[in-house]
């Protein structure tokens, strides 16, 4: 059986907000993230989400 964490543990763990994980699992950013009532779980193995393609940070040559 595999195990879950909640979001609080994930966030700790990932190094980020709490919100930010749920927005993560909302947006089904996540794999296995699945809402029971008014929480999310998440499985222990799963990975912290990379930052999508359309998403970067700005570079001092973008400010032209």
């Amino acid at each position: 059986m595999n195990g879950y964490m909640t979001v609080q543990e994930a966030a700790e763990k990932w190094g980020v907000t709490p919100r930010q994980v749920q927005i993560l699992c909302k947006e089904n950013r996540i794999a296995g993230a699945a809402r029971m009532s008014r929480i999310w779980i998440i499985p222990e193995n799963a990975e912290k989400p990379t930052k999508d393609s359309n998403t970067r940070a700005r570079t001092k040559d973008d400010k032209q």
